[in-house]
Formats: structure tokens, C-alpha cells, sequence
């Protein structure tokens, strides 16, 4: 029987293991150029991802639905910011024309304390329109928490006693205590009226500051009280004033997309969905409404026209 050739079975182990060689060669080649495809792909569909959102400024849902890949990335703090900002104005309550068709029904009469003792009726209508201005500014320090009527009283006390910039000036701090007795707080308050009209004296020329950044500079005054007396001193719409009834009422109607803590939240959501026209009667609509209506404890639902389209009216009718 023929021997086999060490040469030949030498030579069969080198092919073979140069045949093993190869073969490993070219998985690891094939991985490489696979894995180098998908990065390609990968980077190709981030950069059109990229590209799409330039071009396409705030449509974000779009692109992520181009560009899965593009959702799967960490997002950043700025983007969330840019998202929000972006979304604004988008969200709108549920029913909120006939809610407001419905409050107006309920106001036509317009007899609730505010139409007849608000901000609007609490300043001389005989005096300079620099003096017209200032009390109205004294008049919405003092209604923070205090019922209309007692802030109309106290208003009353101070212009029998002359209420000017000048003559506040005058005054000292429990003389004015005195008259504005009982508001809310009312020492504090008197403190703030005679620092205030020292700076309106001081800076302001005997009138009082013309822009929001200003008023609420002023000790006492917040956004509410600024926004309300650009409205109705300065005759200019500068924002929603939100005070506890429109804050109250507005989380009730769900008139804000999440549950708002504080006054000015309630503001900034109102003003990113609700038309501008609205803005100007809103204030002093959904005061009287929650003066009459929908009070703060043991509202009447059962006599509201919104009831049953009412979020916060619902809950209470089933109760």
C-alpha cells in the first residue's frame, strides 16, 4: 500500500490552516464592514435628523417620526426648554367658549361688589389723570385680601383726607394706618403706601411707574396689582390680572392643562392659549362670577350654567 508523503500531509495541514485562516479573515472582515455600514447609517440618519430640525423649527413629533433613532438620544435641558417653548400656546381647554359664553349669561346683569366698588370706581373721576392713576395704584395695594367693600371704604377715608402723592407724604405711617383700617394687614400696608409714594415722589414725578418691570419694584405691589393698573390706569393691556377668584376659578373649569399652586402660574397659562380680545374683561368677569357663584367654600353649582361641563362642577353635582 502506497505511503502518503510527509510532504503531502504537511502540506494539507498548511492549506488547511491557511484555509482557517482566511475564513476567520473574512468574518472578521465582514463584521467590520457591517459594523462600519450601520455607523454610517447611524450618522447619516442623526445628521438628517439634525438637518430636518433645522429646517423644520418646532416640529418635533415630525422628525422623530422620520428618525427614530433621533428619539433614542439623551435629551438635554435646553431641549426640554426649546420644546416648551415651542408647544406654547398649542393646548386649549376643553369646551372654554361655552364656559365663557355661559359666565357672561350669569354676569349680564354685572351687580356683583366689584362692578360697583373695583379698582375702577375707587378714583376721583374730578381730580389730574396723574392723581386718578396714583389712586388707583393705593386703592389695588389695599385690596390684597380684603373684600372689595372694605378696600372701597378705606378708599373712601383716604380721599376725604386728601390722597395725593404730596399730601401721603405728609402723613405718617399710623395716620395712614388709621384710615385704611381694617384691610387686610393693614400696618404693613400702611408702610408700604408711604415707601411707595416715596419713590412715585421721588422718580416718578408725582405719578406712578408706566411699565410692569417697574410697578412690582414697588413694596406691596405684585404682578396682579401691576397688570391690573397698567390695564385700567394706564389704559394699556399688558397681561392678565389673576387674583384668587380667577385663580380659584380657573383650575376649576380646567381652564390651565395642569394643576396651578400659585396666582401668577394661573396667569402665564391663561395667557398662552386664551385670545387677547379676552383679556381685558376676563379679570373682572370671573371675579364677580366667583363673588357670586362660584364662591371660594360651599360653591353653587347647582346654580351654575356650566354644571355639567365643568370639571370641578361635575365632582360636586355627584356629590
Amino acid at each position: 500500500m502506497a505511503t502518503k508523503s510527509p510532504y503531502f500531509a504537511s502540506g494539507t495541514s498548511t492549506l488547511v490552516s491557511v484555509g482557517r485562516t482566511l475564513r476567520s479573515a473574512s468574518r472578521r472582515n465582514h463584521v467590520k464592514i457591517e459594523y462600519e455600514s450601520k455607523e454610517e447609517t447611524r450618522n447619516d440618519s442623526e445628521g438628517n435628523t439634525r438637518q430636518s430640525k433645522s429646517d423644520n423649527f418646532g416640529n418635533g413629533s415630525a422628525d422623530q417620526e422620520s428618525h427614530p433613532r433621533a428619539s433614542k438620544r439623551p435629551k438635554k435641558e435646553t431641549d426640554s426648554v426649546k420644546v416648551e417653548t415651542e408647544n406654547a400656546g398649542t393646548w386649549t381647554p376643553k369646551n372654554w367658549q361655552q364656559q365663557l359664553e355661559n359666565i357672561r349669561e350669569m354676569r349680564r346683569d354685572r351687580n356683583a361688589a366689584v362692578d360697583h366698588q373695583g379698582c375702577e370706581r375707587t378714583a376721583d373721576v374730578t381730580a389730574p389723570p396723574e392723581v386718578q392713576r396714583y389712586q388707583i395704584l393705593i386703592s389695588l395695594m389695599l385690596s390684597s385680601q380684603t373684600k372689595d367693600q372694605v378696600t372701597f371704604e378705606a378708599m373712601r377715608k383716604l380721599k376725604e383726607n386728601n390722597l395725593t402723592v404730596e399730601n401721603i407724604l405728609k402723613m405718617s405711617e399710623d395716620k395712614i394706618g388709621e384710615l385704611i383700617k381694617p384691610v387686610g394687614f393693614w400696618k404693613k400696608k400702611a408702610g408700604y403706601i408711604k415707601k411707595a409714594t416715596e419713590i412715585c415722589h421721588e422718580q416718578y414725578t408725582d405719578d406712578i411707574p408706566p411699565t410692569v418691570e417697574e410697578l412690582v419694584k414697588l413694596p406691596g405691589v405684585g404682578p396682579k396689582m401691576a397688570y391690573i393698573t397698567m390695564n385700567v390706569a394706564w389704559n394699556k393691556l399688558s397681561g392678565i390680572g389673576v387674583d384668587t377668584h380667577v385663580h380659584r376659578i380657573s383650575n376649576r373649569l380646567g381652564w390651565v392643562k395642569k394643576t396651578t399652586t400659585v396666582p401668577e402660574h394661573t396667569r402665564i397659562a391663561l395667557e398662552s392659549w386664551l385670545p387677547r380680545e379676552e383679556w381685558n374683561d376676563v379679570n373682572v368677569l370671573l371675579v364677580g362670577f366667583g363673588q357670586q357663584i362660584c364662591l371660594p367654600v360651599k360653591p353653587l353649582c347647582s346654580k351654575c350654567l356650566n354644571v355639567n361641563i365643568c370639571p370641578f362642577g361635575r365632582k360636586n353635582k355627584k356629590k
